[in-house]
């Protein structure tokens, strides 16, 4: 006779209990029993039964549930199931973390980590290879377009795997928030009928309803050069940056400029001089708008430090030389305020594009729905590798997917009002996914790679670096409790094979660009998975929630341009910086957008701080209970340093960053 303890807990989102009856069997080493008990899940609560069983099972293996349903299938939500066995065996956890639906048995087993090389019992590798096998018939690859990373097979959110959707809070909450803002935008349309739009206050009769107090600032103080620079440093795209090694061959200083060529050596001789070279969007070709052509540019700006960390610009190049037009206007800080303030407005929205696509789409979230689907596909529940990337991977599908159908698609908000819009866009991350190296998605890399390490003005740069380092240590400790040797990561079938279906499939042969088709050592590996935590976390947190701040006041990162870039400076009037920038639809639809994309999420989950427990065991606990310190201790560093600043940097405060991408 064995006494047991069972608890079943149900997850507290919407909808996860159940009306169905629910069936459980426990299966240990010496035998299976089916338990009698008549289970009808409750949403939010841990139900808890004690019951004989005529024999000692042994160790337990896996528990198996069935649903029972007669005419509704209500399906339900099971957190986890603990076992408490006779005398003084420990609690067995089966971490369930899904939804139960049908008929069929589901084996959840024992939730101790497990390689697929040290299963003592063969029913775990008979159950992984079953679970895998099943896996990759749900969780298919599709093309979205050609010469980009793949993405899940689903035409819509609704063709997703149920696991992989948002719960009902959140869907609510994403569908609600979409028709506030479209009834924000009619009320702004509305108020801006009779009204004219020919001078850059008249953008204030839209800058009103859902904004940060950075905007407010962002707003009053848009044209200034040192807020113009500090968002190469710290705003919401700090990834462009770097700093002159040499001045750029399509820097063509004309007869007449030798002052500012002087100027220029002298900060390169200092490493003071930097640069943003948005090169890569030269010949993009431009969207057109309800009829309206809209335009592009590639600027180059050069930058100087000052000794006080101010990032200033010394001149901007709209357009790079072309052997068929005449040598680049060069705009300066002492042209006429208007040609300056033009020449910023088109770094900026240059800036806009690279951010929106390359930086924050194919960087974050394409890189990261690679991993999450490549993670399902490859990587069974026992194996250690899963239970540490599963948190960072909740929802990324269903928010990529609603991105494919809403926003870039064909008469989405792209192609609606962005000037990349209408094809560029699609071409546009073509060309960074051939500049995506593996190099430039891991901070110690890229901030050396840029020469940003070690400037106390940049934020962004010491914080990713501090994150990065925490993230590192935590992979390592979960890392070794698993691979005590090289030959051990070798050896992990599953993990090579996880490691091509990035590389090979997902990435589109991306070892050419020095991502890993195997991992040889402990080292290599902690590396590659430090990669993917951190772009599912920090990186996406830093590049996302900027847009409420600094796109909110459009003419601070206009989404579109409606006029050629200009060739002289005298001609610029305030006409035709207000015929350049976006139109008050356009405007209204950026304001929107950043707003609903940027906001902090309801049902966030900070970094590191999921409820889920995957793992079992004390030493796994450990790990992630100093990883929660040490993210608490930086929590405090960043909120005492933020103290001091006129701008407090705050997009990678620990308590800000989300544990996955879901927005």
């Amino acid at each position: 006779m064995g006494h047991y303890r069972i608890r079943v807990a149900t997850g507290a989102w919407l909808f996860s209990g159940s009306h169905n009856r629910v069936h459980l069997w426990l299966v240990g080493a010496r035998g299976e029993a089916e338990l009698e008990l008549q289970l009808r899940p409750v949403r939010g609560e841990e139900e808890e039964f004690d019951l004989d069983v005529p024999e000692d099972l042994g160790p337990l293996q896996f528990v198996k549930v069935r649903k029972h349903h007669s005419l509704v299938d209500d399906a339900w939500f099971c957190d986890r199931i603990t076992v408490q066995g006779p005398a003084a065996c420990a609690e067995a956890a089966f971490p369930c973390y899904r939804w139960v639906q049908g008929q069929g048995v589901l084996s959840l087993p024992e939730g101790t980590a497990r390689l697929a090389g040290d299963n003592a019992l063969d029913v775990f590798q008979k159950h992984r290879e079953k679970e895998l096998k099943e896996r990759q018939q749900i969780y298919c690859w599709a093309t979205w377009k050609e010469g980009l990373p793949l993405t899940i097979a689903a035409e819509c959110e609704n063709d997703l795997p149920p696991n992989m959707r948002f719960h009902e809070e959140k869907r609510l909450d994403f569908e609600w928030t979409l028709k506030a803002g479209a009834l924000e935008m009619v009320l702004k349309r509305v108020y801006t009928l009779l009204s004219s739009w020919n001078s850059l206050e008249d953008f204030d009769q839209i800058f009103w309803g859902q904004k940060s107090t950075l905007a407010e600032k962002v707003h009053q103080h848009w044209q200034d050069d040192e807020l113009f620079g500090y968002q190469f440093l710290n705003g919401a795209n700090p990834m462009l940056l770097r700093r002159s090694t040499s001045l750029p061959s399509r820097l063509v200083l004309p007869p007449g400029t030798e002052e500012l060529q002087a100027q220029l050596e002298k900060e390169l001789q200092n490493s003071s001089l930097f640069e943003a070279n948005f090169i890569l969007l030269d010949g993009i070709p431009a969207n057109m708008i309800r009829g309206e052509k809209q335009y592009l540019a590639a600027p180059l700006v050069m930058l100087k430090m000052e000794p006080s960390g101010k990032l200033l610009p010394m001149v901007i190049q709209i357009q790079p030389p072309n052997p068929s037009s005449q040598t680049p206007t060069l705009f300066l800080p002492s042209d006429p305020p208007l040609a300056w303030l033009l020449a910023k407005s088109w770094v900026r929205n240059s800036d806009f594009q690279l951010h929106q696509l390359q930086y924050h789409l194919l960087n974050t979230h394409l890189v990261a729905e690679v991993i999450a689907v490549a993670t399902m596909r490859c990587l069974p529940g026992l194996h250690p590798v899963f239970k540490l990337l599963i948190p960072h991977i909740r929802y990324t599908m269903e928010i990529n997917t609603r991105a494919r159908t809403q926003l870039i698609s064909d008469g989405g908000i792209f192609d609606k009002a962005v000037s990349t819009g209408g094809g560029g866009h699609v071409q546009l991350l073509r060309r960074a996914l051939a500049q995506l190296t593996y190099c430039s998605l891991c901070p110690p890399d890229d901030l050396a790679d840029r020469g940003l390490l070690g400037i106390p003005s940049a934020l962004y740069a010491h914080d990713a670096s501090r994150l990065w380092e925490i993230i590192a240590r935590y992979v390592e400790g979960i890392v070794h409790l698993f691979y005590q040797r090289d030959d051990v990561v070798r050896g992990d079938p599953e993990l090579q094979a996880w490691c091509r279906e990035i590389t090979e499939v997902g990435l589109c042969q991306a070892q050419d660009r020095g991502f890993p088709i195997s991992f040889q050592s402990q080292a290599q590996l902690c590396h590659f998975l430090t990669m993917c935590v951190f772009t599912c976390t920090a990186q996406h947190g830093a590049i996302n929630q900027g847009q409420l701040d600094w796109y909110a006041w459009v003419p601070n990162a206009p989404c579109t341009m409606r006029m050629p870039p200009p060739t002289t400076k005298e001609d610029v009037t305030m006409a035709t910086v207000m015929g350049s920038l976006p139109d008050v639809r356009q405007a209204c639809l950026q304001m929107t957008i950043t707003w609903h994309l940027g906001r902090r999420q309801p049902d966030m989950v900070p970094l590191g701080h999921h409820k889920e427990k995957y793992f079992s065991g004390p030493k796994a606990k450990a790990v992630l209970n100093q990883f929660q310190a040490d993210l608490e201790n930086l929590e405090k560093e960043i909120i005492a340093r933020n103290e001091q600043l006129d701008l407090p940097y705050e997009y990678l405060k620990p308590s800000r960053i989300e544990n996955s991408i879901t927005i």
